[in-house]
């Protein structure tokens, strides 16, 4: 069932929580709605799902629109952040509950209700829970039971409000490997709400980037994290390293610090160049192309690779540098806090006045 969005604004009062939304999302595919609070992603969602109405715009389900439609007629499954279980109900009473409220002439006999709660329990592995109560569930448990009463009403959209959001790290990896396993094998339409960068690039088809009520990118994860349109996008996915300073003559200076550019640019004045960690080198000495002192600050040893936080020597910059070197690497050149170091661009990103979106530079063929 695919999604169209046409134009949606939505107020609460004088404020302004979407701006002129247009988005398609195609049938079968799981969709992420990413960026920081205050966004408008979960409006957009309620808007979706029926529980809020647009003051402008349209949203059509596979063609047909369904702005006017009310939420029950809408065929669309909700779950939501907290879960919201009945707390006086067993797991199979809390899966049940939507098939046993359907009109009568839609409802389910007792025995294909029990048949279909039987099956979606074991769906979510939790066939032997059947019997207990919400309060008798782990965070990762009470999220497979409230996915799979939504999936009771065989919905033809599945739309989740920050899913993994009250998980610890451990469950939601292991929740969004199993929700996307399942998406593969139903087929389902799915938007979901997250404000977690990686969660939305390890389970999404494409994902949406929002700031203050408006779309800023739509892309796949890939694409995305490559290509990044805006400054909002570069900041909000993942760290980046950042260095401003003045364009003069193919080089980009700031105190002591400078890089000399690639190609030929015609352009001049203030400017930013956006590094990501893994497309910066660290070595003892400048390269030719690059003179950015730094002096190491802290260094992590957790995960598959060394982080190194970095401090600017002789220049400034708003942040820390992070810079990620192989195990190998570290234990070769066994780096100490308050070493000197010097970053070497391999790949760069490049914001100037005169350009709305990045320019991409590439030192590697040098």
């Amino acid at each position: 069932m695919s999604i169209r969005l046409e134009g949606i604004n939505k107020y609460f009062g004088q404020f302004q929580a979407l701006k002129d939304i247009s988005l398609d999302i195609p049938d079968g595919q799981l969709t992420g709605l990413l960026g920081p609070s205050g966004s408008g992603k979960t409006t957009l969602l309620r808007i979706i799902a029926g529980l809020e109405s647009a003051e402008q715009g349209r949203i059509l389900f596979h063609g047909e629109d369904v702005t006017d439609l009310h939420v029950r007629d809408r065929r669309v499954g909700f779950v939501f952040q907290h879960y919201a279980l009945f707390r006086h109900m067993t797991v199979a009473q809390n899966i049940a509950f939507g098939l046993e409220v359907m009109p009568k002439a839609q409802r389910p006999g007792a025995a294909e209700i029990r048949k279909q709660v039987g099956e979606l329990l074991d769906m979510v592995q939790l066939a032997h829970l059947a019997s207990r109560y919400p309060a008798q569930l782990s965070g990762g448990q009470k999220q497979r039971i409230a996915l799979a009463r939504a999936l009771a009403m065989k919905p033809e959209i599945l739309l989740l409000d920050e899913p993994f959001g009250a998980l610890d790290a451990k469950v939601r990896k292991d929740l969004r490997r199993w929700l996307r396993a399942l998406h593969d094998e139903l087929h389902f339409t799915s938007v979901f709400v997250t404000h977690d960068q990686e969660e939305a690039l390890e389970l999404s088809d494409s994902v949406v980037v929002m700031s203050a009520g408006k779309v800023e990118q739509v892309g796949g994860p890939q694409a995305l994290y490559a290509q990044p349109e805006s400054r909002f996008v570069f900041d909000f996915l993942g760290h980046v390293n950042v260095l401003d300073g003045q364009l003069a003559q193919q080089r980009m200076t700031q105190g002591d610090a400078w890089v000399q550019l690639p190609g030929m640019l015609e352009c001049s004045g203030e400017a930013q160049l956006y590094l990501r960690p893994h497309e910066v080198r660290l070595q003892d000495c400048p390269a030719p192309h690059a003179n950015l002192p730094l002096r190491i600050e802290s260094i992590s040893l957790i995960g598959a690779e060394v982080r190194l936080e970095l401090a600017p020597c002789g220049w400034v910059a708003q942040e820390p540098w992070e810079v990620g070197i192989s195990h190998v690497e570290f234990n070769r050149w066994q780096p100490q806090r308050g070493d000197r170091c010097y970053a070497v661009p391999d790949v760069g990103h490049l914001f100037d006045v005169q350009q709305a979106r990045p320019r991409t530079l590439s030192w590697v063929n040098d």
